[in-house]
């Protein structure tokens, strides 16, 4: 599979591959239906206790983004809301796309653009739309 944690960030193991599963739905990488890895597989894949796979499993089966089958696995499942937002982030990704490629034209650097997008997400979302 396609999921790599990083012990020394300090986020917890769990919520790094919960992550990375909901950014496989949302980017099109995962599909409605998918089976992952099992529980047992994934941990000796990461170098993770199983109990970080089934924790971040059960995580996304609350939130409704896996279902769990006993014995067969887990499988993702995008509802509508989901698959919505997923739409969503693809077109947020390519506008944010087109918005780089025009900073870059007008001189700026990578680094300046990072900052420039931090700086306005460091708003609260009430702030920026009285702005």
């Amino acid at each position: 599979m396609f999921f790599k944690l990083t012990p020394t960030t300090g986020q917890p193991l769990y919520l790094q591959l919960m992550q990375q599963i909901r950014h496989a739905t949302e980017t099109g990488a995962l599909q409605d239906g998918d089976q992952l890895p099992g529980i047992r597989t994934l941990a000796e894949e990461l170098v993770v206790s199983p109990n970080t796979v089934a924790k971040a499993y059960s995580e996304l089966e609350h939130d409704g983004l896996l279902e769990l089958r006993q014995g067969s696995g887990a499988f993702v499942s995008v509802k509508r809301r989901t698959r919505s937002l997923a739409d969503h982030v693809q077109l947020a990704r390519r506008r944010l796309r087109d918005l780089i490629e025009q900073l870059r034209e007008n001189g700026l650097l990578d680094e300046e653009i990072k900052r420039a997008f931090e700086a306005e997400l460091l708003y609260p979302a009430d702030i920026v739309r009285k702005r």
